[in-house]
């Protein structure tokens, strides 16, 4: 059965595959700046005997062609950057590129994708079409590097029937993996607010605009956006995690500046809530005597599984590691620019567990004590092959 080829070549390939993983998460770099981390999947790459070619500066495309008769093309995807984020593991393979880290798993899927790309190259004459392989650069920073590699072509020639990634998961156990299908990841917008006034004593407040009390009014009244303007049945999240008023004591400033979040999973009503937001603050500050600059930067849409892929994904799943390894996701308010993806072609984007709470490996992403179990690797890469392998029909 192909199961057990699969199987066997990713115990075979495994120590390779964490070998990998360490390297990248030794020398991890930031977004859009992936150049060595580009330069060593080119190597792996030329290595299997796979042609390349370059998009969106540092990402890579590769195609693996099966050698029995077959128009279906899948594509897989990994991302490759990493975080500013100080390492604090104590382990041989920590980053050595001080202030940056492989702190959301980046290093497990493009080490995963390129162990998956050597069994399915060991596999051509079990399967046809062509499976895609894409390495995409900076996916943590907007505009994010699925929408640039989308913009230059990534979907086309060949275009693909599905588009699969996977990421991990440290609140789910190394052996599982999670699905949802449906709406599943939020879209995320950053807001940039500055209130302005006029400043000046703190006790001849008469005299002055004072833009902290137009603020609390504003900060207050924006929760209305989601409490009476947002369906009930459609997550809606808007936090502020940044307010900068710099006065004193006795000081009332002359503005006070805001950062936050807008997520959703309605591209209408998140168009709407933009609207309402920007002309609710401007609106409060006018009345209040001041005024208001709200400035939204748009950012990742939400991400959508599609249905009839995703049970069909999930299916292959359980078949590779049985039923009971196979979990439910919720919603999750968190973003992701494999949404791009799922907003131009039926997409899979499912959770790789990778927790072991026997050796302390809890921690979440974007932390600088994440880390993964490496069992999980051998998982990943024989997963995927097989996932890639049932969707093209074979």
């Amino acid at each position: 059965m192909i199961q057990d080829k699969i199987r066997e070549l990713s115990g075979n390939i495994f120590s390779g595959v964490v070998a990998n993983r360490r390297h990248l998460h030794s020398h991890p770099e930031l977004s859009f700046h992936e150049v060595e981390t580009s330069a060593f999947v080119a190597r792996k790459l030329e290595e299997l005997g796979l042609e390349y070619h370059k998009m969106a500066d540092t990402g890579l495309v590769a195609l693996i062609k099966g050698d029995k008769p077959s128009n279906n093309v899948v594509a897989l995807r990994a991302d490759m950057d990493a975080l500013p984020i100080l390492e604090a593991n104590d382990v041989p393979y920590r980053s050595k590129n001080s202030g940056v880290m492989h702190a959301c798993g980046h290093d497990v899927h493009t080490s995963s994708l390129l162990g998956t790309a050597k069994i399915l190259t060991s596999l051509k004459s079990e399967f046809g079409g062509i499976i895609k392989l894409i390495f995409q650069p900076a996916e943590e920073k907007l505009p994010g590097g699925a929408s640039l590699m989308i913009k230059e072509g990534v979907l086309e020639n060949p275009k693909p029937q599905a588009v699969i990634g996977q990421h991990v998961m440290p609140l789910i156990d190394a052996g599982k993996v999670g699905f949802r299908a449906g709406k599943y990841m939020a879209s995320a917008d950053e807001l940039y607010v500055t209130v302005k006034g006029k400043g000046g004593h703190a006790a001849q407040p008469q005299q002055n605009i004072d833009p902290v009390i137009i603020t609390a009014h504003i900060l207050t009244a924006l929760q209305q956006v989601i409490s009476r303007f947002a369906d009930p049945k459609n997550p809606s999240v808007l936090s502020f995690g940044k307010v900068i008023a710099n006065g004193a004591t006795n000081v009332i400033p002359n503005e006070v500046y805001l950062e936050g979040t807008f997520r959703t999973m309605d591209e209408k009503w998140r168009a709407d809530a933009h609207i309402r937001m920007k002309k609710m603050a401007e609106g409060i500050a006018e009345a209040m005597g001041g005024s208001c600059d709200f400035n939204i930067m748009k950012g990742y849409p939400f991400l959508v599984n599609e249905e009839k892929l995703t049970a069909s994904t999930r299916g292959h799943a359980e078949d590779y590691l049985g039923k009971e390894n196979v979990l439910d996701l919720d919603i999750w308010m968190a973003a992701e620019d494999f949404a791009f993806y799922s907003q131009k072609a039926d997409s899979c984007f499912y959770r790789l567990g990778t927790r072991n709470e026997s050796r302390g490996i809890i921690s979440s992403v974007h932390t600088p004590t994440f880390d993964v179990e490496e069992s999980a690797l051998e998982l990943s890469t024989g997963l995927m092959a097989y996932l890639a392998i049932k969707q093209l029909g074979n």
